[in-house]
């Protein structure tokens, strides 16, 4: 490798390396702003988290980084790299078209308007106020519109929104996934309300303070495997987790002294995402590729945790002892069974983040459909509470009795995260196929979760998924762990198999 070679390498790594620290300064920022800082900063923190979004924009777009990416993909030069540069080169050289795409003060001025948004989200949550928030949502969705149109002025806007989140992915894609997924679902949902919906049982809604909770997130975290010196866990509105560096993850929770549980779920969801960047390859560290790949596989790890894991029968043992260890009252003589039964019972409710394994994409299906509404140019925000309302009784036949039950309650609008939602019930979806590709390799997934053993489960996780970091996208991850193309048949006959059995259908 000649001298000229080497040095372009090394400058490429520092380039990666000050993009990297721009985007850490950001994520504390925006950390902080969900946790611990006081209202009236959010505008200074919007300031500053804009210059911050306008030099990292300017740096990835600069003359200097344009020629550094022409000198590494000369002919002579792209052969000589090691595998790892390249795929950064890869990597990187899509990041910089498309940020080149993108003019800087559109870049600043969207990042300033979504952190004084979330802020006004917050406090609208709260005071069921959809008006003082609603502007907020059409400013957001017109900048995101001529965002896409500076991206690939030849697609739909929400199509561009959609592959960013999940490359190769687009709303027919997303419309045949749906349809496939409420075939399966709405006949199975409409049989179990037939069959009886069982009550709430007691010990589901036990006083448990708010420290007995935090603690047992805590042994839940470590039980899935974190490095819990590496992990820090906070309260706030909105559970979300990021990670922010080779040794520092932070995961976050809310907490309902009634609902045990929802705090239990919450914390084996954002852990999945947590354990996700604790496990990139170390190598990958302060580069383009050292975090997910997408957000389809990084709700995949979330949903795996919480559903595949946490909701199954193997690991109730495993969940009730950790729960008694910091309530016994509250769960005395509660079996694994009752236990198994509470945390699936299949009743549609209004929020999405308390929505059973079943009824779960449902909700992710009405948020899809006005989104999609919204970037056609068919609805405004002002008419998102009636659509709302209207898709509630379509899709899971509840009346919405206010905002804060409907469309105020989830942050990621707020943030500009247009095109985010339908990763979710993808990522879901996906957790099916590891789960088969698992067992066909031999891995005993019942008894890993019986034992509370997880390491199997995370071997597997971590050589499949977790270690390439984005150096594949989640189409060739998925082919290349399971063996085939993504394919929602998993999925389906999942949900079917289990609620058919829990409810005798």
């Amino acid at each position: 490798m000649s001298d000229a070679l080497t040095e372009q390498i090394s400058a490429f790594k520092n380039l990666q390396r000050q993009l990297w620290c721009k985007r850490y300064l950001m994520s504390v920022l925006e950390f902080d702003g969900e946790t611990v800082a006081p209202e009236k900063g959010a505008a200074a923190r919007g300031e500053a988290m804009g210059a911050l979004a306008e030099e990292r924009h300017a740096l990835t777009t600069s003359t200097d980084a344009a020629e550094l990416v022409a000198e590494l993909t000369d002919a002579g030069s792209a052969g000589k790299l090691d595998t790892q540069t390249a795929a950064e080169l890869r990597v990187f050289t899509r990041d910089q078209r498309e940020a080149s795409a993108i003019p800087l003060e559109e870049e600043g001025a969207f990042t300033r308007l979504t952190t004084e948004a979330n802020a006004v989200w917050l406090k609208a949550k709260h005071a069921n106020d959809w008006a003082s928030f609603e502007p907020y949502v059409d400013r957001i969705v017109e900048s995101l519109k001529r965002q896409a149109g500076y991206l690939d002025s030849t697609r739909d806007p929400y199509d561009v929104w959609l592959d960013q989140y999940e490359r190769g992915m687009d709303a027919a894609a997303y419309d045949a996934f749906f349809t496939q997924v409420r075939e399966t679902v709405v006949p199975l949902v409409r049989e179990i309300a037939a069959h009886g919906i069982e009550p709430v049982p007691a010990f589901a809604r036990a006083l448990v303070p708010a420290d007995a909770q935090l603690a047992q997130a805590r042994d839940l975290l470590a039980l899935e495997g974190l490095d819990m010196a590496g992990t820090a866990l906070s309260q706030v509105e909105h559970p979300f987790s990021d990670g922010f560096a080779p040794g520092d993850v932070r995961v976050t929770t809310h907490i309902y002294e009634t609902d045990a549980l929802s705090n239990a779920f919450s914390i084996l969801h954002e852990g999945g995402h947590a354990i996700y960047e604790q496990n990139v390859d170390p190598a990958y560290a302060y580069t383009v590729l050292g975090e997910g790949t997408s957000m389809g596989i990084h709700e995949s790890q979330s949903r795996f945790f919480e559903n595949y894991i946490g909701r199954s029968r193997a690991f109730m043992g495993q969940l009730l002892r950790i729960m008694r260890a910091h309530a016994s009252e509250a769960y005395a003589g509660v079996t694994e069974d009752d236990l198994y039964r509470a945390v699936n019972r299949a009743e549609c409710g209004l929020i999405r983040m308390e929505a059973d394994e079943l009824t779960y994409p449902l909700h992710i299906m009405l948020r899809y459909d006005i989104e999609r509404m919204l970037f056609a140019g068919e609805a405004t925000a002002k008419d998102i509470p009636a659509l709302w309302a209207k898709l509630t009784r379509d899709y899971l036949g509840l009346e919405v009795p206010d905002d804060a039950h409907g469309c105020l309650q989830d942050t990621h609008w707020s943030g500009g995260s247009f095109g985010y939602f339908p990763s979710y019930a993808l990522g879901s979806a996906y957790g099916a196929q590891y789960l088969a590709a698992m067992r066909a390799a031999g891995i005993d997934f019942e008894g890993a979760c019986a034992s509370g053993d997880l390491a199997p489960v995370r071997a597997w996780l971590r050589e499949n998924i977790w270690r390439h970091g984005r150096a594949m996208d989640a189409p060739e991850l998925i082919e290349r762990s399971c063996g085939g193309a993504f394919d929602a048949s998993f999925y389906c006959d999942y949900l079917a198999r289990k609620f058919s059995g829990l409810y005798g259908l």
